[in-house]
């Protein structure tokens, strides 16, 4: 063993690593489901034998990777489950504005697909799932957690009723990471402003619904395209918007 790997600095980084992995094993063995809140720090470092500080640098991890979510004066809770080890792109490859552009370009070629695979093949029972994720969309915050957490939902039921499980799994794996709603939130000062473009969203989710819950491939297909170029376009916005108020 090396003296970095004995260096003091290094033991709780290793320490947080395992505790983020023993977490999300437990998101996958479907212990810790979605929207359940995790224990306290205290029951956490008292159950794991760590510190503090081990516990925070873990939940921060698991918090960027978009496994949990963090409300202040509530709790940590659940998001997503984990995808199955093995992929080598993760949520800590989308840091940067360019990197989610990117990403949804990727989505392009994988989510308009999806979306006419559901719209001809999904169960009645997939469509009610994906029923209820539109609503708490639509309905905002105030039922889904998060309007990020709930656009996430939708999607990720859009891959469930298509009935392909790689399309699930590279979907679970990305996370949340996949909504580039956190970098649009901000570029909108104006409540009318933040509206519209909420109402622009909602509609666009709305249609993709419609068409699949029809069993139009086509049009599911162009609903789903022209959702993620607009996200895509509305994203190049606010990198030039950010930028004029830069200068």
């Amino acid at each position: 063993m090396t003296d970095q790997a004995l260096s003091p600095l290094n033991k709780p980084r290793r320490l947080a690593e395992t505790l983020v992995d023993r977490f999300a094993q437990r998101m996958r063995e479907g212990v810790l489901k979605r929207g359940e809140k995790l224990p306290t720090e205290v029951h956490i470092m008292e159950a794991e034998g760590v510190s503090r500080s081990v516990v925070r640098e873990a939940l921060s991890r698991l918090q960027a990777a978009g496994l949990v979510e963090t409300r202040h004066g509530v709790g940590t809770f659940v998001l997503d489950m984990p995808a199955p080890e093995g992929f080598t792109l993760g949520p800590a490859t989308i840091a940067t504005l360019s990197d989610v552009l990117n990403l949804l370009e990727f989505r392009l070629s994988l989510e308009v697909q999806a979306a006419g695979m559901a719209a001809e093949r999904a169960t009645p029972e997939a469509l009610a799932e994906l029923a209820q994720a539109l609503e708490a969309l639509l309905q905002g915050p105030e039922k889904s957690g998060t309007t990020i957490n709930a656009d996430f939902q939708f999607h990720l039921k859009i891959a469930k009723a298509a009935g392909n499980y790689y399309l699930i799994d590279i979907m679970k794996h990305l996370g949340t990471k996949l909504i580039p709603r956190t970098r649009m939130n901000s570029a909108y000062s104006g409540q009318s402003d933040r509206s519209a473009y909420l109402q622009g969203i909602n509609a666009e989710h709305q249609q993709i619904f419609d068409a699949i819950a029809s069993g139009h491939v086509d049009a599911a297909r162009a609903a789903m395209y022209l959702h993620l170029s607009n996200s895509r376009m509305r994203l190049c916005e606010t990198q030039q918007r950010q930028a004029f108020y830069n200068e």
